[in-house]
């Protein structure tokens, strides 16, 4: 087809829309502009011109467009204004100078969009199903939902229950019966909540300007937290910003813009923090605010150096444990694992069914855990609550019943590990002198001698699976004490002992190891998204080459770990140990900010999640943010709640209901490789946009984007792509696309991956290892240079071999995780005399039953209601707090008073829930309260909201890592009075 008749043909399709479709005749009178479309040499042009909405056109060249865009020859403009686009050849064409867009970003930007909404104002999104209701799909950190709209608002949302088109799901036999998941995707309080959340009272509605912050005058920085906000123009807000980006950098130079960003952030491929974020903020320029393996970190400092596995954070294979489970298991030992509560990660209540199984089968529980916690009440079974800090006492006195008894598994360990022997004489022992017997482990644990010996001997005579944190394998729990990385340990030396890999030996709570299709691909949200980035994402192993887009790369080397923020900014000085999956030797690599020849910190833009509430020794926090050395904060949040309170400038961002996105529920990709197997059903999710954005707050999308047109980086950021553009791209890039067409798609809202023939089900984990084969486990990792034989010879370890005394940790000089892994008390505990006769409590914070973090929390949600979550005293929701009948009697407490929780870091009120499912001597209360409400001076004053981080220590488990041990805090409890409040401070 002639070049001539394709342009023409491309102005007939507008006018065509805009006749067809008045939004898009509404965007085509935004702005008037004549947009010239030409080859290079002039050979061949045709302008357009947009004005007052109406579309006219010539066949020549203009002497004064405004908008210009060329291409090398005819060959490369056919090929770019085809219908369906080949995004290989046209990102080759942007990045070799093929074609190219010449003009003022926003009208450069605003011609892309108008192309592209010329093809996506034809597509239907949802279905209708009658009384003037559409049902849309949506993706949440908690599970897949269905939502109804009626009039642009949500009338309800509910989980995804599977029709007869949908795919068959996968059965296991076992034991003489047959098991097969409900055709259903389950949602997690917070994903049923969302509806909530979204019409919440403290939504950011509208850009904001601290009353007393003058970017040319005076800020008050003392002022933050205090000081009002008036409301402002996107205009403003955006020039602002963008005006500081400039300033800062030309005075400073690189370096001065730091971002500091949640753990987690909404779901979404295109949204998600590794994705637009960090395609943004590479084309700016940023100190990056490192973060560590916070719900990893016993398992990434210290496991993997015992057997590898640095790309899972230190955790282990998941494959073929549910049906290895039902055939074979006899016993399972829950150790700090409640996947009722924390449901492994983004999995809600998939496993609740298959954990139901195993109770159906008569396999034997016990639950070691100073709380009886929600999986030990739904499946009952035996409960050892040892004093918090000291399992890896207990781990030891059990190892030690095995040696001495012969309950190991002596050929394994004989022929696939090193270092037993030393190992076997430290239980015994001859290094230190104190053999490891369970009288030693009662007198640190407060567990009888005689259950651990029990517990010992039956353990070592049953196939046993070690239910190790909430994942099953890890993750959460017990590896973030000051003793974390000990505990890990602990747990991969005993499953060494017992020959991993065997039937019915393993790792696994039921929460992962479902038979799914692992060759099946859709990107996880570790995989980078759209922000074209190599190195702080998993896209290098598929996204890049299956979703081309533009490379970006942060020119700025400077990074400061996320838990020394505050004294970064405050003391102008902090060192880092890095979170380095690629290898188990990368995090022995320090950092030091600042960084040589880069800019102290001037600029803090925060973005999503709290750090308050979540980060230990919150307090830190609202002091930093009210310090001289830090000129400018912005927060780009929805709602208004933990630090937002602390911005100068506030950009309100809206929920994943009110833009587009894709995503595959539970699917992290990276590290992450298969989170999926949490799920009975992998799903891909069209992340429909439900309804328009709540007053002006706009998608982070768009806001990256208004900030990109304003610096000249628009068409960089965007490739001339709006969000659905983005959502199609990945969707073809990925297998979705074979099983579902982009019409269909769009229409339903979601595909379920068809689960693998039972033949060609991944094996069962390590069994390969177990039995001296090749890694036969389907995951990309390790990479082939971390072998030490032939490649899927053996574990990423030096030797090959499980290594009980790791020569990693040999080579360096850390006397927090010596080579042999002794036993160390914590340095906030029943040991620690001086202080525990002040503060006699020992605080548990494990993670949210209700929220994701502090996602779900506050904003005035539905899961206020829920009175285990908070408790409504006097019109203040507050957060509870679980404390043992001894502690409540001897104090005066009744249950609901309200209690303070204090100790020299800080000081907390919540509301009492007097139980007898934590032992005497414990306070238990949930992490990540998105509720920051000082009584007085922010930063040292009582908080009401329930912010439990306040209390904890900011201590590292040890000097030479970045890993945070908050369930190591000791405190006192007293009643409280909120008339006492000025008395008090």
């Amino acid at each position: 087809m002639r070049l001539e008749t394709v342009l023409f043909g491309a102005v007939q399709a507008l006018r065509l829309t805009a006749w067809r479709f008045p939004e898009f005749r509404a965007r085509l009178g935004e702005h008037n502009a004549i947009v010239q479309l030409k080859l290079a040499d002039d050979s061949v042009g045709r302008y357009i011109e947009f004005r007052d909405g109406k579309i006219l056109t010539r066949p020549v060249i203009h002497p004064a467009p405004d908008v210009v865009i060329f291409f090398k020859d005819r060959r490369i403009a056919l090929k770019l204004l085809a219908p369906k686009q080949d995004f290989l050849f046209r990102i080759d064409a942007m990045k070799n100078f093929k074609m190219g867009m010449l003009g003022p970003d926003e009208l450069t930007v605003w011609v892309n969009e108008i192309v592209s909404l010329g093809q996506s104002s034809w597509w239907k999104q949802g279905e209708d199903i009658g009384g003037g209701v559409t049902r849309f799909t949506n993706n949440t950190n908690g599970g897949p939902v269905q939502v109804y709209v009626k009039d642009g608002k949500i009338l309800r949302i509910t989980p995804i229950d599977f029709t007869d088109k949908d795919p068959d799901t996968w059965a296991i036999q076992a034991r003489g019966q047959e098991f097969r998941p409900p055709r259903r995707a389950t949602a997690a309080p917070y994903a049923i909540a969302s509806k909530s959340m979204v019409y919440a009272n403290n939504r950011n509605l509208y850009p904001m300007k601290r009353v007393d912050f003058d970017p040319h005058g005076e800020r008050n920085p003392q002022n933050r937290g205090k000081s009002g906000y008036e409301r402002i123009s996107w205009d403003e807000a955006l020039t602002i910003v963008t005006d500081e980006f400039k300033r800062v950098k030309k005075e400073c130079g690189p370096g001065a813009i730091a971002v500091s960003h949640g753990s987690h952030h909404l779901w979404g491929n295109v949204g998600y923090y590794l994705s637009a974020m960090q395609r943004f903020f590479n084309n700016v320029g940023f100190t990056r605010v490192h973060h560590n393996p916070d719900s990893w970190e016993g398992w990434y400092w210290g496991a993997q150096h015992h057997w590898g596995h640095s790309m899972r954070l230190g955790i282990g294979e998941v494959t073929g444990q549910v049906e290895d489970i039902l055939k074979e298991c006899e016993m399972m030992v829950f150790w700090s694992s409640d996947p009722e509560a924390t449901n492994g990660c983004y999995a809600a209540y998939e496993g609740t069914v298959r954990r139901l199984w195993a109770k159906q089968l008569g396999i034997k529980f016990v639950h070691i855990d100073p709380y009886w916690n929600h999986t030990a009440a739904l499946l009952k079974g035996k409960w050892i609550a040892p004093r918090p800090g000291t399992d890896p006492a207990l781990a030891q006195a059990i190892s030690y019943v095995w040696l001495t008894e012969e309950l190991y598994d002596k050929k394994f360990v004989a022929e696939r590990t090193t270092g037993f022997e030393e190992w076997a004489e430290y239980l015994a022992g001859r290094k230190d002198g104190v053999p490891k017997t369970p009288e030693w482990a009662e007198a640190e644990t407060g567990v009888a001698a005689r259950d651990i010996r029990a517990l010992a001997r039956e353990w070592g005579k049953r196939k046993t699976y070690l239910a190790a944190g909430g994942y099953g394998n890890g993750f959460g729990g017990a590896c973030r004490t000051a003793t974390g990385a000990q505990w890990a340990r602990m747990m991969v030396m005993m499953m060494a002992m017992q020959g991993i890999g065997k039937p019915g030996v393993n790792f696994g709570n039921m929460q992962t190891g479902v038979p799914h299709d692992y060759s099946f691909w859709f990107p996880g949200y570790a995989e980078g998204g759209i922000s074209g980035d190599l190195n702080f994402t998993g896209a290098a192993v598929n996204s890049y080459q299956r979703i081309p887009l533009i490379l970006s790369m942060n020119p700025v080397k400077q990074v400061v770990p996320r838990l020394q923020l505050p004294e970064a900014i405050m003391e102008g000085k902090a060192q880092g140990f890095f979170t380095e999956p690629s290898c188990k030797e990368g995090q022995f690599i320090p950092y030091f900010y600042p960084a040589p020849g880069y800019s102290p910190i001037q600029i803090l833009y925060k973005y999503g999640g709290a750090q308050i509430g979540t980060m230990p020794d919150s307090n830190r926090w609202a002091r930093m943010y009210r310090s001289e050395n830090l000129p400018f904060v912005v927060s780009q949040s929805i709602w208004f709640e933990g630090e937002a309170q602390f911005a100068d400038i506030i950009l309100p961002a809206c929920t994943n209901f009110e833009r587009t996105d894709v995503s595959e529920w539970c699917s992290a990709g990276g590290y992450g490789h298969q989170f999926f197997t949490q799920l009975n059903h992998r799903m891909v999710i069209m992340q429909h946009k439900c309804i328009e954005p709540l007053g002006e707050s706009k998608s982070d999308y768009q806001i990256f984007l208004e900030l990109s047109k304003r610096l000249g980086l628009g068409p960089v950021f965007s490739e001339g792509m709006t969000e659905l553009d983005w959502v199609k791209r990945i969707f073809e890039g990925s297998d979705a696309a074979d099983l579902i067409s982009w019409k269909e798609f769009l229409k339903k809202g979601y595909v379920v991956v068809p689960p693998e023939k039972e033949k060609l089900r991944a094996p069962r984990a390590y069994a390969w290892f177990n039995e001296g084969r090749k890694k036969d486990i389907p995951e990309p990792h390790p990479l082939p240079g971390d072998y030490s034989g032939e490649w899927l010879e053996g574990l990423g370890t030096q030797s090959g071999k499980f290594e009980f005394i790791p020569n990693s940790l040999l080579k360096v000089d850390d006397p927090d995780r010596p080579a042999l892994n002794r036993y160390e008390r914590s340095w906030e505990g029943a040991n620690t005399t001086e202080l525990l006769g002040r503060f006699p409590l020992q605080l548990m914070s494990a993670h949210s039953r209700y929220s994701f973090h502090s996602m779900g929390d506050g904003k005035g949600s539905a899961l206020n209601d829920i009175e285990d979550h908070r408790l409504l005293v006097d019109g203040h929701y507050y957060w509870r707090a679980r404390i043992s009948v001894e502690d409540a009697r001897s104090r005066g407490i009744a249950q609901n008073d309200l209690i303070r929780l204090f100790n020299d870091r800080g000081s907390v009120v919540c509301a009492a829930q007097i139980t007898s499912r934590v032992r005497p001597g414990i306070v238990h209360s949930y992490e990540s309260s998105a509720v920051y409400k000082p009584v007085g001076e922010a930063g040292t004053s009582t908080d009401i909201g329930g912010c439990v981080n306040i209390l904890t220590s900011n201590r590292s488990q040890g000097a030479r890592s970045t890993s945070m041990g908050p369930n190591a805090t000791l405190i006192q409890m007293e009643k409280w009075n909120p008339a006492m409040a000025e008395a008090a401070e």
